[in-house]
């Protein structure tokens, strides 16, 4: 039996994991400046909000189209080498943005097609943490979350500053540097391991293993709890602007230290035999407080409001969990990578649907709806999820309808 890893001294003490956590941290924050710097650059170019828009999120778009097309390989490469190789990839990238040598057009082209494998790596990088660290999954995701949001900030900031000072170009650059660090961390950090799977891959084997993941009632309830009630409620903070205007600033701030204090909490704190049952309470919490704004608060009622709803994130970490739980080991790789991308895509239209809300009645009005419609969901998928946490779902070894259906994937695939 693996012994649960429930302590920071504990996880920290593993050299794999420390070699991951400082990949990641230096990873995330070269892509942040990575994407303000472009951002700002493409405006310079051509004074269009458009295309800035695009440079900044562009990256973040094409995930879905790497999920539905190469997430079969998530569990069919060798981690330490694909993570190193892509990281590498990615700073030589940041170095032919840095020439200028590439118009806006190539560019959107570069990061855009980077974007669609980014859904691939994610799915290679989070199943790796069960290699890693086993019996430490939950408190292990937790910190890489919390790092991941620490670096974000701290890319902006640096990411502000350097353009300010530097110019856009000389802040890709050094976006290039923090990024190949990662790959010298990662490839001399990390051992090497064999793929969880074996074969060739492609399109047709990424399609019938999402097939066979959606197949199972209980994997499908968890990728649907961790997409559509988060997603809904990224559609409401998309909408601090327009409600707050210059002090939108501080609800950001509110939401994104709310979300590192459970993150630290609960994957601290919380033990993993329990984290399933509060699945449901944290993100019931996510939405409630959002509903407050229907009364227009100010800005430190509302920044108190949430703070408090960004701490429900910390479900999240449950639907984790157990999802690596239910999913056979030679589709755990390509199911992290599906829930990864689902949620980067159910943003996108959480933003979406909620900024059309918010034409026809107002940002306070839309962000009370889209509490409501995740409120909703989250009761709709209640059942479900009680069904897989009493035992409907499957061990990852387990034969049942999805280890069925993934023996079923041929060895050779086009």
């Amino acid at each position: 039996m693996v012994r649960s890893v429930t302590t920071y001294r504990e996880i920290f003490a593993n050299r794999e994991f420390r070699a991951l956590f400082a990949g990641n941290a230096a990873t995330v924050a070269g892509k942040t400046i990575q994407m303000l710097a472009l951002s700002a650059l493409v405006y310079a170019s051509t004074g269009s909000p458009l295309l800035s828009a695009l440079a900044f999120l562009g990256g973040l778009l094409p995930q879905a189209l790497g999920a539905m097309t190469l997430l079969a390989y998530a569990d069919r490469v060798r981690p330490r080498g694909f993570l190193a190789g892509w990281d590498l990839a990615r700073a030589l990238a940041a170095v032919l943005l840095a020439t200028g040598v590439l118009p806006v057009w190539g560019m959107l082209l570069l990061i855009m097609s980077f974007g669609a494998v980014d859904a691939l790596s994610g799915g290679v990088r989070s199943a790796i943490i069960v290699d890693v660290v086993p019996g430490g999954y939950v408190l292990g995701r937790a910190t890489l979350n919390v790092s991941v949001g620490a670096m974000q900030i701290l890319g902006f900031a640096t990411g502000g500053t350097l353009i300010a000072t530097l110019g856009p170009h000389r802040a890709l650059a050094v976006a290039a540097v923090l990024i190949a660090i990662s790959a010298a961390v990662t490839f001399f950090g990390l051992r090497t391991r064999e793929p969880r799977a074996t074969g060739r891959a492609g399109v047709a084997a990424t399609w019938r293993g999402n097939r066979a993941l959606f197949a199972d009632p209980s994997i499908r309830a968890v990728l649907l709890a961790a997409w559509v009630p988060n997603g809904l409620i990224v559609g409401a903070e998309a909408m601090y602007v327009p409600y707050a205007g210059d002090l939108a600033a501080v609800l950001f701030v509110a939401g994104a230290a709310g979300m590192l204090t459970g993150d630290l909490i609960v994957g601290r704190f919380v033990p993993p035999v329990l984290l399933d049952r509060f699945i449901t309470p944290l993100q019931t919490l996510l939405a409630v407080p959002y509903l407050l704004f229907f009364l227009h608060p100010g800005p430190v009622v509302g920044a108190v409001a949430v703070f408090v709803a960004s701490f429900g994130y910390a479900g999240t970490l449950g639907l984790q969990q157990r999802l690596v739980e239910i999913t056979p080991g030679r589709l755990r790789g390509q199911a992290l990578g599906l829930d990864g991308s689902g949620r980067m895509t159910f943003q996108a239209v959480g933003a979406s649907a909620t900024g059309s809300v918010a034409e026809a009645t107002g940002a306070a009005t839309a962000m009370t709806v889209a509490a409501l419609a995740s409120l909703a969901v989250t009761a709709l998928l209640r059942r479900r999820l009680r069904a897989g946490r009493d035992g409907a779902g499957l061990r990852p070894d387990q034969d049942g309808p999805v280890a069925a259906r993934a023996a079923a994937i041929p060895a050779s695939d086009g």
